[in-house]
């Protein structure tokens, strides 16, 4: 066997591990669920080198994130369920029928023209998978309510937003800005009197409270939460990188000086990223 560029060869190589006389007995052993892991750690990686613009990881780990769709296409078609070329089909389908402004009659539209069509068309395809479900046997209701088809496994930063924007589409949503940071302001009060009074349960669920509403005026600010906190953290390694050095360069280190130091050195730290820009 050698490496090609045709997907039909990787689903042959997938299949081929899969074997279960001839094939790989770690590959051979696992299921959807052991699999699952692994298929969020590569997005995560995928992730990882577009924000270093490496494009020669990006080519990697998009190779890594594809064999993980083929990995769980090659156990879904050995249990007769659908095969690669189901799950090809299917998006294909999707994406044609979600943008009717590109391959149909609709011609252009404004961007919030095309996402109140798209929210429409998804909600006319989850009542055909309803339909679909009820035809096949299987529960049709999430098991979370209303908000169950919000999958739990997702970080807590987007599905804080997922659950809110589909809170949203219900009608349950503050109007605007303004109440949204009235209601942080709300939320901070309530950590305060949660610290004071000491109660380590009570503290954790207040702070929930305080990140949960901060997700919520990104999204009224139409800024991604996930995304900004990246930002942050990248900005963070930027600047105490940059106040490690500084202090290296002083004969000192991080552990040697005072906060105070430490203080003047990540404010030289932001002077130098402003006269960067």
């Amino acid at each position: 066997m050698i490496a090609t560029k045709d997907i039909e060869d990787l689903l042959t190589i997938m299949a081929r591990l899969r074997d279960p006389e001839t094939g790989c007995p770690w590959d051979v052993q696992q299921n959807f669920r052991s699999i699952a892991p692994y298929t969020i750690e590569e997005a995560y990686e995928v992730a990882d080198a577009i924000e270093r613009d490496d494009m020669v990881d990006l080519k990697d780990e998009l190779g890594d994130l594809l064999l993980q769709v083929v990995y769980h296409a090659q156990m879904a078609k050995e249990a007769g369920a659908f095969a690669f070329e189901d799950v090809v089909e299917t998006v294909s389908r999707k994406m044609i029928r979600r943008h009717p402004h590109v391959f149909g009659d609709a011609g252009p539209r404004p961007v919030e023209e095309v996402n109140a069509v798209w929210d429409a068309i998804k909600a006319e395809e989850r009542a055909e998978k309803r339909q679909a479900k009820l035809a096949a046997g299987l529960p049709t209701e999430a098991p979370n309510g209303p908000l169950g088809e919000v999958p739990s496994a997702l970080p807590a930063l987007i599905r804080a937003e997922k659950l809110q924007k589909r809170a949203a589409s219900f009608g349950f949503d503050w109007p605007d800005v303004a109440e949204v940071l009235d209601k942080i302001e709300e939320e901070i009060d309530e950590l305060r009197t949660a610290i004071k009074n000491g109660d380590a349960g009570e503290r954790q669920d207040e702070l929930g409270d305080v990140i949960f509403a901060l997700v919520n005026l990104g999204r009224h600010l139409k800024v991604d939460a996930e995304e900004a906190l990246r930002g942050t953290n990248r900005k963070f390694i930027r600047r105490l990188t940059f106040v490690e050095r500084v202090l290296r360069n002083a004969g000192s280190s991080l552990k040697d000086v005072t906060l105070d130091e430490m203080e003047a050195a990540w404010k030289a730290a932001k002077e130098h990223e402003k006269r960067g820009r």
